[in-house]
């Protein structure tokens, strides 16, 4: 009997979670995507700019180096006012992080984007810094942080379901189901992760292009990045966030070819 209730809870709290994330349908007005978000525009601002300082902190703070900083946000800018992404609502701002070891980048939703300096130093020119940065602000616009805080919850709640449908107090090795269960989800939501890094390279390849850079630095950074994993443990922390640099070449050449067939106008800083 007590098997019962717990399986009649389990599937209820399946269902709830089921319906909850599938009726949380929108069309992003950047992409013309249809995604499943569980909070507003508003709400990214709001928990970018809580968690920024937060973020900040872990990488060492915001680098000294105002010259450089300012270089990062003035390129950051010019992607944003020279594209249609300044018709979006969100509020960006480009940071300077002053961790030297440390290769990365990301965006915390809203529009608050940072860069490492151990990031910075091995790039070579404004283009690729441009890649960078245009790369987050995809994941900005593309709102990739709301439609991942969504597919959490969603996994949260079936693994929840699967935890009670399997534990057994009387059974310690019960447990066993439940890390299982939540293995299974952190599996789903890298897959969806992976794919959008993906599509932040495509819209960095628009942005990069209509604010006058040259997309084609962004394979560069590739190499750059793949050269930043050689022989180091795990690797960058931007290799374990990311999907593997040189997957994601044939993509950006694939998105280039796509957006410019005639070919790529002259003049473009690289």
């Amino acid at each position: 009997m007590r098997g019962a209730i717990k399986f009649i809870i389990a599937l209820l709290v399946a269902a709830v979670s089921l319906v909850t994330y599938w009726c949380s349908s929108e069309q992003n007005e950047f992409t013309g995507e249809e995604q499943r978000v569980d909070m507003t525009v508003e709400q990214e601002i709001a928990l970018g700019l809580q968690a920024a300082p937060q973020m900040a902190e872990q990488y060492g703070g915001l680098h000294p180096d105002q010259q450089a900083a300012q270089e990062v946000k003035a390129i950051g800018q010019r992607l944003v006012q020279s594209t249609r992404v300044k018709e979006t609502p969100y509020e960006f701002d480009f940071h300077l992080l002053a961790d030297e070891q440390t290769v990365n980048a990301f965006a915390l939703p809203g529009g608050q984007i940072f860069i490492t300096a151990g990031l910075l130093r091995r790039l070579e020119s404004e283009g690729q810094l441009a890649g960078v940065l245009g790369h987050e602000i995809g994941h900005v616009v593309a709102r990739h942080s709301a439609q991942q805080l969504a597919k959490a919850k969603l996994t949260q709640g079936l693994t929840g379901a699967a935890a009670i449908a399997t534990y057994d107090p009387d059974n310690p090795a019960s447990r066993s189901g439940a890390a299982v269960a939540a293995m299974i989800g952190q599996l789903v939501n890298m897959s969806y992760g992976r794919e959008d890094e993906l599509e932040s390279d495509v819209l960095a390849v628009e942005l990069t292009g209509n604010a006058g850079y040259d997309p084609r630095s962004m394979v560069r950074v590739m190499q750059i990045l793949e050269e930043a994993s050689g022989g180091a443990g795990g690797g960058p922390e931007f290799m374990q966030t990311h999907p593997n640099p040189g997957n994601r070449v044939a993509k950006i050449e694939a998105a280039i070819q796509e957006q410019y067939p005639n070919g790529l106008p002259e003049g473009l800083t690289e």
